[in-house]
């Protein structure tokens, strides 16, 4: 059965940082493309970041790049997001999904391209 775990939510103040994690079971991550996507309260669920599988490339949302970093742990078979310089408006419910499909540039942010998902992790920014 696969399952992927989020960790690594909690509260932090503006400007300061988050790293989540998200653990595979019962699958190798690394054959898989690992998605983030964040679900604000009363937006929809979107998007932001991505790992492929095969070549490791990595997408981000625009307003992320730079201050938010995806990378893999293949030993731990763990994905993770570091996420620095945080705003208000990053507060959301985060989720990573999992899928063997290889992603690209016009296909990453859509959570229909991803089959498994993990039951999310809360993040609050706030002084």
């Amino acid at each position: 059965q696969l399952q992927l775990v989020e960790s690594g939510g909690g509260l932090v103040q503006p400007g300061g940082s988050l790293r989540l994690s998200c653990t595979a079971s019962g699958f190798t991550l690394d054959y898989y493309s690992i998605g983030w996507f964040r679900q604000a309260p009363g937006k929809e669920r979107e998007g932001f970041s991505c790992i492929s599988s095969r070549d490791d490339s990595t997408y981000y949302a625009d307003s992320l790049k730079g201050r938010f970093t995806i990378s893999r742990d293949n030993d731990k078979n763990t994905v993770y997001l570091q996420m620095n310089s945080l705003r208000p408006e990053s507060a959301a419910v985060y989720y990573c999904a999992a899928d063997r499909a290889q992603m690209y540039d016009g296909s990453w942010y859509n959570a229909e391209n991803f089959h498994s998902w993990g039951q999310g992790a809360k993040d609050t920014v706030s002084s």
